[in-house]
């Protein structure tokens, strides 16, 4: 940026980028930053103007005093730490979490790949796809990431491995106004008819995924092979925020020795959230 303001002379075009610095620096004023004190110290996060319905529902929570008393109920070193499950509050050390909900969803909103699962970010825990195949986020439960550090080979190997993933979920999609066939065809062991509709699935459903392939970023190799996270999760959670200070707390956070369950043993407290802007 220096070297550009440098090279620039033309004082209309200096007048120009003031005016484009100040647009960005109102941009970054207009993102909501809240705070979480916990009993492990302080972790301050940024929620995305791009995530609107996530962005809203966690500040009329926040503003709600909903958090304050939860645990950081499920943490799982090199992922990541999970919290908002109303039912921590006051929790018996024996009790398992992690059900607790508002008793609504959010749809999901993927920003993607601008937004991914690199370290320190914020996103929404959600039921799995058998229940939920819309990917829709719960009310109330968020983690933020932690996450590994990959090298470029194990990224290659992920982008592949994500591909037959998209395959396979359109596949499935396809597939699901056919289950009574499918139910039928098998009753029956009409193994031509299943392998011919299988068949044209796959090849329905490759056809698909071939439209978009999957491939990360420079950005994401990037922060993946240096920072870290868990990119695994990319385009099936949404991420809708990232801490900006207190990632030490995190990570200090995922370091706790916890149950089986993955609770810990000594409770991790949010003892309040605010909203600083």
């Amino acid at each position: 940026m220096k070297k550009l303001i440098r090279s620039i002379v033309s004082i209309t075009l200096l007048y120009g980028l003031a005016a484009c610095n100040g647009q960005n620096k109102n941009n970054m004023e207009n993102e909501t930053i809240i705070r979480f004190e916990t009993n492990k110290g302080d972790i301050k996060v940024k929620l995305y103007n791009k995530t609107p319905q996530h962005r809203d529902n966690m500040i009329k929570l926040i503003k709600d005093k909903f958090y304050n008393g939860t645990l950081f109920h499920r943490v799982i070193n090199d992922f990541m730490i999970q919290g908002g499950d109303p039912n921590s509050k006051n929790a018996h050390t024996d009790k398992i979490l992690g059900e607790g909900d508002t008793g609504y969803t959010i749809p999901a909103e993927f920003v993607y790949p601008q937004y991914f699962h690199k370290k320190g970010a914020l996103a929404a825990a959600r039921t799995g796809d058998d229940i939920n195949p819309e990917k829709a986020s719960s009310g109330c439960q968020f983690y933020i990431v932690t996450g590994t550090v990959f090298t470029p080979e194990e990224l290659n190997e992920m982008e592949v491995n994500l591909n037959r993933r998209v395959v396979k979920e359109k596949f499935d999609s396809l597939a699901r106004p056919y289950m009574k066939d499918i139910y039928k065809m098998r009753k029956a062991n009409d193994i031509d008819s299943l392998s011919a509709l299988q068949e044209r699935l796959v090849a329905e459903a490759e056809a698909e995924a071939a439209k978009t392939p999957f491939r990360f970023t420079p950005e994401q190799k990037r922060a993946y092979t240096t920072i870290g996270g868990t990119p695994h999760l990319d385009g099936s959670y949404t991420v809708f925020g990232e801490v900006i200070e207190g990632l030490d707390v995190v990570e200090n956070i995922q370091k706790v020795k916890t149950n089986h369950n993955d609770r810990p043993i000594e409770d991790v407290i949010i003892k309040e959230v605010t909203i600083e802007n």
